[in-house]
């Protein structure tokens, strides 16, 4: 796969309807307890970006927005109050976002988005961060597409300090603590996997994970990830992936994960503090995508992170 500084920014719309380009940040401070990730999705040929913010509070509340406000190209990742910046490609990016969110007191009420959304406070947000590479960027452009597998033709992932403050209803917190990026571009449709799970964790500035298990709508599995340690990026060759699931709803609710790098076996316990329940429609198909910010334990390590899993429901 290739890769360049480049790659940071912008890239050229390949005309496909559904071309997509997307930046999403998560993040995590283990001080404050206080967690969350944002996502513009740039869809320049349906005039219109998937704006994405999210925040789970210690007390296992959260607060949440999405929004598809009108865009007229993909000259920028700037709609809907949120704006992301490239300071330096690969070292240091901004995050910015003012507007409101929904207040959750039970954030599972969001299986119904439109209940959640007029039965439940809404609440100006703000949030300023600068996100500062710590691993080596992951990832790339592919020399061809996968007919089947309609999702991205770029992608990248970095492990990241996440550096600023978050005021939510006037109340300002400073934020220091780590997260994940990603970056992707090219045709994307949330139905074309038959499903998938993507983990991502910090357990500190120098040691982190990224796990990937995507199946396709013919049964093939794509296993990837890799992890980040002592400055290296050790590619996984091999994924095990066993998870428990809770009622209501039946979302994952612990997970435990075997990772085979050329630097070793890690095995990974994660447990799920809030979920947020998340869905996509499209072409009278539903696609249900589980937010889950996850306490990940490896040996003596405690890290947290996002466990995504997303399944076709309908």
């Amino acid at each position: 796969m290739s890769l360049k500084p480049h790659d940071d920014h912008m890239h050229t719309n390949t005309g496909e309807s559904n071309f997509n380009e997307s930046m999403y940040f998560n993040f995590y401070d283990r001080t404050q307890k206080l967690g969350g990730f944002v996502r513009v999705g740039n869809r320049p040929n349906e005039h219109y970006a998937e704006v994405t913010v999210a925040v789970y509070k210690p007390d296992g509340t959260a607060l949440f927005n999405y929004k598809r406000p009108e865009i007229a190209d993909n000259a920028a990742f700037n709609a809907g109050g949120m704006k992301f910046e490239v300071v330096e490609p690969f070292k240091h990016l901004r995050v910015s976002y003012d507007g409101h969110a929904v207040y959750l007191a039970h954030p599972l009420d969001l299986e119904d988005p439109r209940k959640a959304f007029t039965s439940n406070p809404h609440q100006p947000l703000q949030l300023q961060l600068d996100y500062y590479g710590l691993s080596p960027m992951y990832g790339g452009e592919a020399p061809m597409d996968n007919s089947e597998m309609v999702f991205a033709r770029g992608h990248t992932e970095q492990h990241v300090r996440a550096v600023g403050s978050i005021t939510i209803d006037g109340q300002q917190t400073p934020l220091n603590g780590f997260g994940l990026r990603d970056h992707s571009w090219g045709p994307r449709s949330w139905q074309s996997p038959k499903f998938y799970r993507w983990l991502t964790c910090e357990f500190d500035e120098s040691f982190g994970f990224m796990g990937s298990q995507i199946v396709l709508q013919n049964g093939t599995e794509i296993l990837s990830g890799f992890v980040f340690k002592d400055g290296e990026n050790h590619y996984v060759n091999s994924l095990e992936l066993h998870t428990e699931w809770a009622d209501p709803g039946q979302y994952h609710s612990a997970i435990r994960t075997k990772l085979q790098t050329t630097n070793g076996e890690l095995e990974i316990f994660g447990k799920v503090m809030t979920m947020l329940p998340l869905r996509n429609r499209r072409d009278g198909k539903t696609t249900r995508i589980a937010e889950g910010m996850t306490e990940w334990r490896c040996g003596d390590h405690v890290g947290y992170g996002l466990s995504e899993y997303l399944d076709q429901v309908g």
